[in-house]
């Protein structure tokens, strides 16, 4: 039977039960939860009588600031290579259409892209990562699937994600040039999401993408739903690798587009032209995010792990991924609880704490893993989020300190 995705799921159960009275310590759903900057709101207002269609690659101001955007991250880049879409997703999906095929994904990973794959009709591979390097399947079981499906359906595309969602953990640089060797040993394009880039909890920490080490085959999608906190606005972008080969690639996503979704919003398309150009007051709220969203996740995590939970540290985003698998034989005998779905319905119906379970994200149903969104904790209405973004140590505020005892409380009564 068909469903929804689980993350827009538990984020309806959320609200459900907030209006149904039933306090909810809300960490299902990954919504970026931070105030829109108000020079953001003035751009779109200023452009909401723009109401023609446009381009369906986008207008020339969003290809030409969105691969200035890259420019700048050292990976040149011209208009000709940028298409936008109305967000990510649709995006991710065209891509998927256009280069067919099976492909290989992280496991566990975001629960949208073996969801696509399956709507698709395409095989999807979930190759394990390797200890606190989620979202790059483990090079060398990647070279080994490779080699298995090239005897009937050769392997077609990978996948990373860099910063991981759901695991909120970052690849080395070693591994994803592990990972570029095995892609171009048996000629695959390499998709890799990088909605998260901008939001490494240490901007000052070594970034690759995959498209430093390969960009004759790395395709990137990208958007301002999670560093600008933009995601009802529905706007992403993709790059192409300059390579010829990839021309064909983009125009059957564009002919996808043109059948789909026509083009981006045109408004919406004006704002993000001028915040891909990166100025100085959004260079700065992003950075406040950055800060808040590393300060919630590594004190969530905190929690987890004193607790018991075997928790990677978050490096990116705002995700946590704990695992309880070493108190299997006491959740089970105390609670009856031995897969990760009864784990997170347990959390929820006897505890008010609103979590998705790791086999939603591809994970093993008998791994005792959650996927924690830690950004709803950041406030119920934007003066507690602008506080938030404002403050040098956010758990400390009433409704943050509020939730992470909450959360405390649960689990100590769980364990």
């Amino acid at each position: 039977m068909a469903t929804i995705s689980p993350t827009l799921a538990i984020n309806e159960e959320i609200a459900r039960r907030t209006a149904a009275g039933l306090d909810t310590v809300p960490l299902g759903f990954g919504e970026a939860n931070v105030p829109v900057h108000p020079a953001l709101v003035r751009r779109l207002a200023d452009s909401a009588a723009r109401n023609q269609y446009g381009p369906v690659a986008g207008s020339a101001a969003l290809l030409e600031a969105a691969a200035g955007y890259w420019d700048r991250r050292a990976l040149p880049t011209g208009p000709a290579q940028v298409v936008s879409g109305p967000g990510s997703k649709p995006l991710l999906y065209a891509l998927f259409q256009a280069l067919g095929g099976p492909v290989a994904l992280p496991k566990p990973s975001w629960v949208s892209y073996a969801a696509q794959a399956r709507l698709l009709g395409i095989d999807a591979h979930l190759v394990p990562t390797g200890p606190s390097e989620g979202g790059v399947p483990d090079p060398d079981r990647l070279d080994a699937l490779a080699r298995e499906c090239a005897a009937d359906v050769p392997l077609r595309a990978v996948l990373v994600t860099l910063p991981d969602n759901p695991t909120g953990t970052l690849a080395s640089p070693e591994t994803i040039g592990e990972l570029c060797a095995a892609a171009r040993r048996h000629d695959l394009t390499i998709i890799s999401d990088e909605i998260y880039r901008d939001l490494v909890h240490d901007a000052a920490a070594t970034y690759v993408s995959a498209a430093d080490l390969a960009p004759e085959r790395t395709i990137i999608t990208s958007g301002l739903s999670k560093s600008l906190a933009l995601g009802g606005w529905r706007i992403g972008v993709a790059r192409f690798p300059a390579d010829p080969a990839y021309a064909e690639v983009r125009a059957t996503v564009l002919t996808a587009a043109s059948e789909i979704w026509s083009a981006a919003p045109q408004p919406v398309q004006s704002a993000a032209a001028w915040a891909y150009g990166e100025p100085a007051e959004l260079v700065d709220h992003i950075a406040r995010g950055r800060r808040l969203h590393g300060a919630i996740a590594r004190a969530s995590a905190s929690v987890f792990a004193r607790h018991g939970a075997h928790v990677p540290e978050p490096v990116g985003g705002f995700y946590v991924y704990p695992s309880f698998d070493s108190m299997r034989e006491q959740l089970r005998d105390r609670w009856s609880i031995t897969t990760s779905a009864g784990l997170a319905s347990t959390l929820l119906d006897r505890f008010g704490v609103a979590t998705l379970p790791g086999a939603a994200f591809g994970d093993d149903p008998e791994r005792l893993t959650l996927r924690v969104a830690t950004s709803m904790l950041n406030g119920g209405d934007d003066s507690e989020r602008t506080r938030a973004l404002e403050s040098e140590d956010p758990t400390t505020l009433p409704w943050v300190a509020r939730r992470l005892d909450q959360l405390a409380a649960a689990l100590s009564a769980l364990t």
